[in-house]
């Protein structure tokens, strides 16, 4: 078994309205992405998928988030924009493109959440 990983980045504001803390409050975070691609076999290439096409399908996503308030764009006007909802948002973006097998996403260099359909 392959599995391969690509990691991005982008900048964000947001806030988690109803938390009871500090995090209800207007603040920003550069999240860190990681999108895994697992497989058994490859291509005549020798590859399961090329990284150019997980990086690029990767940063067509992110580039709508980059540089936003994501409390305001469409997919998070009914739910809050929690490293939870971003992953989900993120996995099922990229899912209808690429088979992708899980996307982690990191609000801090020591905080994470992972998702996959598993």
């Amino acid at each position: 078994m392959f599995e391969l990983k690509v990691l991005d980045s982008f900048d964000a504001a947001h806030r988690i309205e109803g938390y009871p803390g500090k995090c209800a409050r207007l603040h920003g975070h550069t999240w860190s992405i990681e999108v895994f691609v697992v497989g058994e076999k490859l291509d005549e290439l020798g590859m399961v998928i090329d990284f150019k096409t997980v990086r690029n399908s990767l940063r067509e996503v992110l580039d709508e988030f980059d540089h936003q308030y994501l409390n305001e764009l469409p997919m998070f006007r009914d739910k809050n924009p929690t490293a939870e909802n971003i992953a989900m948002e993120i996995f099922d973006r990229m899912s209808q493109k690429i088979p992708i097998d899980r996307v982690s996403v990191w609000e801090s260099p020591k905080s994470c959440v992972t998702y996959s359909r598993k």
